[in-house]
């Protein structure tokens, strides 16, 4: 089983910045990909970044640019900064981890961080 704890989100103004943390807990797995979606109101949850165990990232359009995944493979944690924030990034920000558990693959999802771009 693997637990996943995020934090960073709040209110900023257009134009900020806040960085997202997840970290990963667990025993007996691996991590292939760690990731980050967001679900707006109203609105299907989406893939805004996502980094796998070989450093490959994959952005969507929306957000190239302008967010930045990183992870730190000692401390299972993935960060996204989001710079140049604008008012529809505002969404339910979900970290996703993708765990090896013996021969399985696994996705795990975080409790969700809400993001609000606003005046």
């Amino acid at each position: 089983q693997v637990q996943l704890v995020e934090s960073g989100g709040g209110l900023v103004q257009p134009g900020g910045s806040l960085r997202l943390s997840c970290a990963a807990s667990g025993s007996g797995f691996s991590i292939n990909a760690m990731g980050w979606y967001r679900q707006a109101p109203g609105k299907q949850r989406e893939r805004v970044a996502v980094i796998n165990k070989y450093d490959d990232i994959d952005y969507a359009e929306s957000v190239k640019g302008r967010f930045t995944i990183s992870r730190d493979n000692a401390k299972n944690t993935v960060y996204v900064q989001m710079d140049s924030l604008k008012p529809e990034d505002t969404a339910v920000y979900y970290c996703k981890c993708l765990a090896r558990v013996g021969i399985y693959e696994y996705d795990y999802w975080g409790q969700g961080t809400q993001v609000t771009v606003s005046t």
